[in-house]
């Protein structure tokens, strides 16, 4: 038997036992997404309910329904403190109680994706880590496999790095793995892995898509972000080729692309014929897909998003969704009526990053309205805080056209963001965008 091998033996232990390493007080980091682990969070949802652990801060970006039901649960918030860098509908269901309740909603850290591991590790300490792996290699390594993303950063500064261990979970190339002897405990539990179902398409979606599909030349190197839009993005992109990938989130639209031969990575001036992610989250096709593929890589969030390296692809296109546009250009991607809802994610860190390629572009895309369109998404003023600013913005889109804002005046990005909104308030916002102006105008001649 191995040294490794002797290591992997000597850390087995069940969940609760694992679980019971980790004093109150404790700082803990959690996977994202599909890798949030089950059974060890189970064991710590069922510690914390018996008194037996408390004064947990619990760090965590875009939880699903395992968090949910289990350390996320609303009775469980005096003992296990949720402090989120990216709402999912689990903190929206929460902020909707806690509001009902009149207590205070789930604590927000504001932060760029790319800076996650560094705040993590760094500015809060985290000490301990849960999350699920594949299965331990030769080499006495095991791969974070859907989510590298912050979790390696934390793997490697950690006191406590506790791992669920999943045969489903698959293995994936790239700066991806953490050795057995950086691990404290280790849990063995197969389960198949969470599956996140495609949101359908609308006819919205699907005219933004063409129009963004005509934006991106062959051999463009292409990051989408979550959601319907990317997904009507890429069916709309099946007759382009050489096409690259370089993108924070691995989804099935993406993948497709891979497999019709859209995507080759072949025109890529970095990690050349390798499809570039952090994190993925999708079907069990998706995963399988992942699972020893050498055409992916997956890397830290502080490598794929930082804007520096995003810009060496040539012709990288971003694309993201946002909640809303001012008349100036800024984007609110993140509040909706006074409330949280996602969070800033890695929107500039793309934004920025595609800009400065060589013959780059960024997209942002949003349906005209909200609401049953009773909503417009152009408004004169954003009611939540700048994701984008309008210095950064380039070109939006929506289901009435595309404008690029750069190079534009204050008053025409205005008018060509008006010509996007929905025919039923461009009424309004000219009026609102002519009382701007004359505000400006007074506020010019009394200096």
């Amino acid at each position: 038997m191995t040294s490794d091998a002797m290591l992997y033996r000597s850390r087995i232990m069940t969940a609760d036992q694992a679980i019971a390493l980790i004093p109150s007080g404790a700082k803990v980091a959690m996977g994202l997404g599909v890798s949030q682990p089950p059974a060890l969070l189970r064991a710590l949802a069922d510690r914390a309910a018996a008194c037996a652990v408390s004064d947990i801060h619990l760090y965590y970006m875009l939880s699903t329904a395992i968090a949910g039901e289990t350390v996320l649960r609303y009775e469980l918030r005096d003992r296990i403190r949720p402090i989120c860098l990216f709402h999912s509908p689990v903190e929206r269901a929460l902020d909707a109680r806690a509001a009902a309740e009149g207590a205070q909603p789930v604590d927000v850290i504001p932060v760029a994706f790319s800076q996650v591991p560094r705040v993590l590790c760094e500015h809060i300490g985290v000490d301990t880590l849960l999350i699920t792996v594949s299965p331990m290699d030769e080499d006495g390594n095991f791969s974070f496999g859907t989510d590298t993303d912050y979790a390696l950063a934390v793997s490697r500064t950690a006191k406590r790095v506790i791992l669920e261990v999943n045969p489903n979970m698959p293995r994936v190339h790239g700066d991806c793995v953490v050795h057995v002897s950086r691990v404290t405990a280790i849990v063995e539990h197969e389960i198949p892995l969470l599956e996140v179902p495609g949101m359908p398409l609308h006819a919205e979606d699907v005219a933004i898509g063409a129009i963004i599909a005509g934006l991106v030349e062959d051999g463009a190197c292409i990051q989408m972000g979550i959601g319907a839009l990317p997904d009507a993005v890429c069916a709309a992109l099946r007759q382009h080729r050489h096409l690259g990938i370089h993108t924070e989130l691995m989804a099935p639209g993406l993948v497709e692309l891979m497999r019709l031969g859209v995507v080759d990575n072949s025109r890529k001036q970095i990690n050349q014929g390798r499809s570039v992610f952090t994190f993925a989250m999708g079907d069990k096709a998706l995963y399988d897909f992942m699972d020893g593929n050498p055409l992916l890589e997956a890397h830290p969030v502080d490598y794929v998003n930082d804007p520096a390296v995003i810009a060496r692809n040539a012709r990288m296109i971003s694309v993201n969704a946002t909640l809303q546009v001012n008349l100036d250009g800024a984007c609110n991607s993140e509040c909706m009526n006074g409330r949280q809802y996602s969070a800033a994610g890695g929107q500039l860190d793309f934004v920025r990053g595609a800009y400065a390629s060589k013959g780059g572009r960024s997209i942002i895309a949003c349906h005209s309205t909200a609401a049953k369109g009773t909503i417009s998404r152009i408004v004169p003023a954003l009611d939540g805080p700048v994701t984008t600013p309008r210095n950064d913005t380039h070109i939006i889109v929506t289901e009435h056209g595309w404008a690029d804002l750069k190079g534009k005046t204050v008053d025409e990005r205005a008018r060509a963001l008006i010509g996007l909104a929905h025919p039923d308030f461009r009424e309004t916002l000219e009026r609102a965008a002519h009382e701007k102006r004359q505000r400006t105008a007074t506020a010019r001649a009394a200096v």
